[in-house]
């Protein structure tokens, strides 16, 4: 993907007559920190969800070991998945400002 993007980015430099070397290094940098940005909420988004999971996860053999403490053991995970989505929300929102700032 990162050789397309320099393929673009050259063929574009080749169109347009007195494109110096900083432009285009300038424009190098600039697709690679929006491809950086995109991989980065994709990576929050998956720790998220593998975080999350492991959450239902644990909540579900504590509840099958002590079912006494199903309501305590659901309102704690709860939480916990909701903490978890705020900081997932928090680094999408980060990587959008960087790509689109």
């Amino acid at each position: 993907m990162i050789t397309e993007i320099a393929n673009v980015i050259q063929e574009t430099a080749q169109n347009v007559e007195g494109v110096d070397e900083i432009k285009l290094a300038a424009a190098h940098l600039s697709a690679l920190g929006k491809l950086g940005a995109g991989l980065g909420a994709g990576i929050g988004a998956i720790g998220a969800g593998m975080g999350i999971g492991r959450i239902g996860a644990a909540a579900n053999d504590g509840i099958a070991r002590q079912p006494e403490a199903a309501a305590d053991i659901r309102g704690g995970s709860i939480i916990l998945a909701a903490l978890i989505e705020g900081v997932s929300l928090f680094a999408v929102v980060v990587t959008l400002l960087i790509a689109l700032g």
